[in-house]
């Protein structure tokens, strides 16, 4: 994909993202990709349903959401535009791998009807490694916030 292509790239959906992240149900964890600027920022979009299996267990008469799965879904999300970026350079990764959480903090809960989006701002790249800064709203609202980073392995 030319730069300028890249440019001008403003949403990814499922089905693309399914050709982009190794993640499939219940583990995928994004339903849309909005606002890209590269691999500088974006904002990932899950749509909370109570149909989800986490929600069997998570907690019986009071679903709630569970914060992991919002830290993992903050990094599919940023995994999703790093992958996009190699493939701008015709590089495309065999894998992405997430590698760590910094500053988690989970503020309210989260439950089904929610729509959490995922707002992703790249710290730093080096080589095959993306730091991101990520938080999660649902509305107008802080739930949750962490620092993740990615690795894509091209071999």
């Amino acid at each position: 994909m030319p730069e300028d292509a890249r440019a001008q790239l403003q949403s990814v959906d499922i089905a693309r993202l399914l050709t982009l992240l190794p993640h499939r149900y219940p583990f995928l964890l994004v339903d849309r990709i909005v606002e890209i600027d590269r691999d500088e920022s974006c904002i990932g979009i899950k749509n909370v349903s109570f149909n989800e299996p986490q929600f069997q267990g998570h907690f019986p008469g009071v679903p709630v959401f569970p914060g992991v799965l919002l830290i993992e879904g903050m990094a599919q999300t940023a995994g999703a535009i790093c992958v996009l970026s190699k493939l701008a350079e015709q590089k495309p990764p065999r894998q992405v791998y997430f590698m760590t959480i910094d500053k988690a903090k989970f503020r309210k809960p989260v439950v089904p009807g929610d729509v959490v989006r995922f707002h992703l701002r790249k710290l730093n790249q080096r080589r095959n490694m993306w730091w991101y800064r990520g938080e999660a709203r649902v509305e107008d609202t802080l739930v949750a916030e962490a620092e993740v980073s990615a690795m894509l392995v091209t071999e």
